[in-house]
């Protein structure tokens, strides 16, 4: 299977929306895809018009996106200024662990080292996601415990990992 990385386009909005959706919620992270955030995310065009967003294509079909951000942006939550931030990463649950979410990860630290002032890329994900906890350890990032923060809504707590380049 041949696996592509690329930005995002229009015609990928929808395919985003619905990979989005099914990750989030078929993971239990939120009861309803009326959750405000939920709702918020899945404005793919939206988003796309403030941040980056690539995929992941498989074999012609979008089977994972990511949400870039820097420091200041719309879309960054804990960003320093030198730091590329990437944010709802996330993998169709019908092929999860079958190396779309390593390849995006991948990408992104290649445009991280590609751009001007950035030494490391940061992310945020929740304290129980422990697949993604597993990946981002694999792929050589380290938790930042003292910058973990609350969700806002319920207080869960997040998880940031950073890796420096």
């Amino acid at each position: 299977m041949n696996l592509i990385v690329r930005p995002i386009t229009p015609a990928d909005y929808d395919a985003v929306a619905r990979v989005t959706a099914d990750a989030y919620l078929g993971a239990g992270y939120f009861a309803s895809a009326e959750n405000p955030y939920v709702q918020k995310i899945l404005r793919v065009g939206e988003r796309a018009a403030v941040a980056a967003i690539i995929v992941a294509e498989r074999d012609g079909v979008v089977i994972g996106s990511a949400t870039l951000a820097l420091n200041g942006d719309e879309w960054a939550d804990i960003a320093l200024p030198e730091e590329l931030e990437f944010r709802l990463l996330v993998v169709d649950p019908a092929v999860q662990r079958s190396g779309a979410g390593a390849a995006m990860v991948n990408a992104i630290l290649e445009r991280a080292r590609a751009t001007a002032g950035i030494s490391a890329v940061s992310l945020t994900t929740g304290d129980d996601w422990h697949g993604a906890h597993a990946l981002y350890r694999k792929l050589g990032f380290t938790r930042v415990p003292e910058r973990d923060w609350p969700i806002p809504e319920n207080g869960k707590m997040l998880r940031v990992y950073r890796m420096e380049l």
